[in-house]
Parts: structure tokens; C-alpha cells; sequence
């Protein structure tokens, strides 16, 4: 059961991470705006603004799963502190397989902004 517990945190903390990288990129792009820039690079920010709020809306969402998952082990093991190890892990490996896929495309956003990011500044100096 500790390992469950220890997962959905390191979870969690992950996903808090991510929001708060998202704030940091949110920030980028204002300070992107404010430069004012040529068309194409307002639609790569209006583009990266659109991902970043669905990715925020996904996170929220993975938070909500896992922390209704991290409520259901606590009521399980409050009921059957004996048969822990008979509890039915489908959610955890549901929400599993979800960070896996949030870890990819995440990472391929970042990715593809860092790239933005370096282009931008290039053509600036």
C-alpha cells in the first residue's frame, strides 16, 4: 500500500511541476506580446497559448483522478486493513499509463517551445 501512496505523491508533485513550468512559459509569451512581434510570431504564441491551457486543463484533470484514487485507497484500507493486498490495482495502472502518455506529450511540448524559445531569440540579435 505504501508504494500506491508514494506514486500517487511523486504524481502529484510532477504535475505541480508541470503547472508551474506552464506559468513560466505563460510569462515568456506576455513578455512576447508586449515586444510585439511579426504575424507569424503571434500565431506561434496564440498556438502555445492554446496548448498550454489545454495542458493545464489535463493536469487538473490527472489531479482530480488521482486524488479520488488516493481516496479510495485510504477507504479500502480503513475497511480491510488485513486484505490490502488483494485490492484491485485498475485504477492505479489506468492513471499510470495516463502519466506516461502526459509525460510524452508534455515533453514534446516543451520541447517544441525551448525550440520557439531559441528561434525567436536568434532572430532577435
Amino acid at each position: 500500500m505504501g508504494d500506491l501512496h508514494f506514486e500517487n505523491k511523486l504524481w502529484l508533485n510532477e504535475l505541480n511541476f508541470a503547472a508551474d513550468e506552464l506559468k513560466i512559459f505563460e510569462g515568456y509569451l506576455e513578455e512576447l506580446v508586449r515586444r510585439g512581434g511579426g504575424r507569424n510570431m503571434m500565431a506561434q504564441v496564440e498556438q502555445y497559448q492554446n496548448q498550454f491551457i489545454r495542458e493545464k486543463e489535463v493536469i487538473d484533470m490527472m489531479k482530480h483522478d488521482i486524488n479520488r484514487h488516493e481516496h479510495k485507497l485510504v477507504e479500502f484500507t480503513r475497511r480491510h486493513p488485513v486484505t490490502f493486498d488483494l485490492y484491485e490495482m485498475e485504477d492505479h495502472d489506468g492513471i499510470r499509463e495516463a502519466m506516461e502518455r502526459f509525460r510524452k506529450i508534455f515533453n514534446e511540448l516543451k520541447a517544441n517551445f525551448f525550440l520557439f524559445h531559441q528561434n525567436w531569440r536568434t532572430s532577435q540579435a
